[in-house]
């Protein structure tokens, strides 16, 4: 009775440590006591486990375009606040977070985030054309 007790035990036990081992510490990877501001747009966002991330396009200031990967929470963090339909490539973003230790990683972990909706058009029938006042959003 023993021996087929241990056997699942075991796997059990090995499945957690895996688990542990595989995950790292945000220390390791992003600066945590400092803080930068990003804007830009929005190319895509990928809604996963065990972490979300974020690439945003921004616009240096040489004219230069950089793309920053932002590391955000899991699903189950975001759940009913952020799903695979709130953000849409095209989106424009101000992302405030933790700059990664190797700058040229272009990495940053979310600490606030903020989109914004651009003034947008639309047509009627007849030709003519509304403008939409642009306004502020928050997502998680």
């Amino acid at each position: 009775m023993k021996r087929y007790l241990v056997a699942p035990l075991a796997l059990v036990i090995c499945g957690a440590t895996a688990q542990a081992w595989a995950h790292h510490s945000f220390a390791a990877t992003y600066i945590e006591n400092q803080t930068i501001t990003i804007e830009g747009e929005l190319v895509q966002f990928v809604l996963r486990n065990p972490h979300s991330f974020i690439n945003v396009d921004v616009s240096e200031k040489d004219g230069s375009m950089t793309r920053y990967v932002v590391e955000w929470a899991a699903p189950a963090q975001l759940a009913g606040k952020v799903d695979r339909e709130t953000l849409k490539p095209g989106d424009h973003v101000i992302i405030t977070g933790s700059p990664g230790r190797n700058t040229e990683d272009h990495r940053v972990r979310l600490l606030t985030f903020r989109r914004l909706k651009l003034a947008s058009f639309t047509s009627s029938a007849n030709g003519t054309r509304t403008r939409f006042a642009p306004n502020a959003s928050r997502a998680g």
